[in-house]
């Protein structure tokens, strides 16, 4: 059956997110297209919406706008999928409050090919662009000043791996750990603020990650 999203207004800040953890990673993605009611892309598709709505059926092909005075146009519940795309698709989410530890960590599924996200923090901003290339990874990073980082890379092995153009013991500021990521087929490096340019020749993960 075609996966879609209920009508409840509580119910959007938890399925996306919620999902990976339990082992249905892949289930998001198929959602996140869709331009059918109930959907994200819905209002924007036929109502021509810049912003996120209070309801679903703010507009609808047949009666055209919603009662006003039940129709905000600028509204936050179902932007709680904003959550998602960052984590997810940009791969930016805090590993201490206050992103004074960042863990940057891409999903890669949903037919997918590239994604960037900047998020602007205390310490400044944090940015991310991947891409997949004839067969490789790459990934861009943007660390802050006065922060740490963890870097996920979707390969088993970092000899798979390159930092501006350099394997990863070679590449200054960054340390390989030894540990993290082994369950999972990924490198995890760990590196201080600055830019970081990544290169994954056999990307083992080519799907959305579990937990």
């Amino acid at each position: 059956p075609k996966l879609a999203l209920g009508r409840v207004f509580p119910g959007p800040p938890f399925p996306l997110p919620g999902l990976a953890p339990v082992g249905y990673g892949d289930v998001a993605f198929p959602l996140r297209p869709q331009d059918t009611f109930p959907s994200w892309l819905y209002p924007i598709v036929h109502g021509d919406a810049t912003t996120m709505w209070e309801r679903w059926d703010s507009w609808s092909d047949s009666r055209g706008f919603q009662d006003p005075n039940m129709t905000s146009f600028n509204h936050y519940a179902y932007g709680a999928v904003g959550e998602w795309m960052y984590q997810t698709l940009g791969g930016i989410a805090p590993g201490e409050p206050g992103y004074r530890h960042i863990v940057v960590r891409p999903r890669v599924g949903g037919g997918l090919t590239w994604a960037e996200a900047s998020l602007e923090t205390v310490h400044g901003p944090v940015t991310t662009h991947w891409r997949l290339v004839d067969g490789t990874f790459a990934l861009d990073v943007t660390i802050p000043p006065n922060t740490t980082a963890e870097v996920w890379l979707p390969c088993g092995s970092e000899l798979h791996a390159t930092e501006g153009g350099r394997a990863l013991r070679e590449s200054a500021g960054l340390v390989v750990d030894e540990h993290a990521g082994k369950e999972t087929g990924e490198t995890v490096v760990r590196v201080g603020s600055g830019s970081y340019a990544f290169v994954v020749s056999s990307p083992t993960v080519v799907g959305p990650v579990d937990g």
